[in-house]
C-alpha cells in the first residue's frame, strides 16, 4: 500500500499534497497558521508565495474568509497574528456543500430521503 499511496501522490492534487508540493513546503516553507478545519498555512522567506496545505480534500471553498484574505494579498498579517474583529450575528464558515450528500434539498426534491409527494401544479378554479 505503502507505493501505490506514493505514486498516487506523485500524480494527483485532490487528496492532499502532492511530494513536490511537500518537498518545496519542506524546503521553502515557512507555516503560519493552522484553521479550524486543519489546513496549513505558509509562506516563502521573501513573502512572494503564500500556499495552503489541505487536511483532507482540496476544495477551496473550506478556506474561512480571513486565511483567503491572507492568501490572496488583502491583507499582510495572517489572522493567527491579527484576528478580523467578528459580530454576534455572524454564523461561522461552512464550506459549499453544493454537489454533495449534505446541500440543501426542498421539499419534492428527487434528492431527499423523504420525498413529500410532488404538486407541480394546482388549478384555479373559480368559486
Amino acid at each position: 500500500m505503502g507505493i501505490l499511496n506514493t505514486l498516487l501522490r506523485s500524480v494527483t492534487w485532490w487528496n492532499g499534497q502532492t511530494l513536490n508540493t511537500q518537498l518545496f513546503t519542506w524546503r521553502k516553507g515557512i507555516r503560519v497558521g493552522e484553521d479550524d478545519q486543519g489546513n496549513q498555512f505558509y509562506h516563502n522567506k521573501d513573502d512572494s508565495k503564500r500556499w495552503v496545505i489541505f487536511n483532507g480534500e482540496a476544495e477551496a471553498s473550506r478556506v474561512s474568509p480571513e486565511w483567503h484574505g491572507w492568501l490572496h494579498r488583502t491583507w499582510d498579517e495572517p489572522p493567527t497574528e491579527k484576528p478580523l474583529p467578528r459580530k454576534d450575528w455572524q454564523k461561522p464558515h461552512q464550506e459549499n456543500l453544493t454537489g454533495t450528500a449534505l446541500a440543501y434539498a426542498p421539499a419534492g426534491s428527487i434528492r431527499r430521503s423523504d420525498p413529500a409527494p410532488r404538486k407541480d401544479y394546482e388549478a384555479w378554479t373559480p368559486e
